[in-house]
């Protein structure tokens, strides 16, 4: 079926006849055009609400990671990472979030850790890694800080510790108590017991705790009958 624009077969070819001049490219500026053109696609996708739907290589220096990642990954589970993107490839892209020139990562520390210090990866890459940019909605630090915490839950992993900096600096930030719930994926009783591991008083200012809060002597054991 022909449209206003003429008939989709002819559309496609006239792009596809411009792949070889792209082709012939140095390479970062082929980098560059391959970048802009994946925008452009992007902006006319029926799925341009999903940030993997536009791919993008950028140099590995221009991501820099985020100071609140609860995640953790031990140095075993870090080295089978580096095999794993060694041998299969990248098949994840680094979430980020783009500030200027720069990106702060939202999700993929590690994937972004391996693209910068793996010697065999980085020269496979030529020192490059594959991007998503988060929506814009989800821009402030807040909502990076969420949506970095969903991720890890999402993968089972987090630190305790960490997890409970962020939920004090998310109620500092002045989300309550059901937002923090509702955007971390959270119990209302696990954002209260992240709140107690911290130990800041300020953070209860607003809370009425009941009986069933209160610490309670721990009862002696009986010791077993002779």
């Amino acid at each position: 079926m022909s449209s206003l624009f003429g008939d989709p077969e002819t559309a496609v070819a006239e792009i596809l006849d411009l792949i070889p001049r792209l082709a012939a490219l140095p390479f970062p500026q082929l980098v560059v055009a391959l970048n802009r053109v994946r925008r452009a696609l992007h902006e006319v996708s029926p799925f341009r609400a999903e940030p993997v739907d536009c791919v993008e290589w950028v140099p590995a220096e221009t991501v820099r990671a985020n100071d609140y990642n609860p995640n953790t990954v031990a140095p075993p589970e870090m080295r089978l990472l580096e095999l794993s993107v060694a041998a299969d490839g990248y098949t994840q892209p680094v979430v980020t979030f783009r500030e200027g020139d720069d990106r702060e990562t939202v999700d993929g520390f590690h994937r972004g850790r391996v693209g910068r210090e793996s010697k065999a990866v980085r020269e496979r890459t030529r020192g490059y890694l594959p991007v998503v940019q988060i929506n814009a909605d989800r821009g402030t630090r807040s909502d990076r800080i969420a949506a970095t915490v969903r991720h890890n839950r999402a993968r089972g992993v987090h630190g305790v510790e960490a997890m409970a900096a962020l939920v004090a600096d998310l109620a500092k930030r002045g989300w309550n108590d059901d937002r923090i719930s509702k955007e971390l994926g959270m119990s209302a009783d696990e954002v209260l017991r992240l709140k107690q591991t911290t130990g800041l008083a300020e953070l209860f200012a607003d809370r009425e705790f009941s009986e069933a809060w209160e610490a309670r002597p721990r009862r002696k054991k009986k010791p077993p009958a002779a």
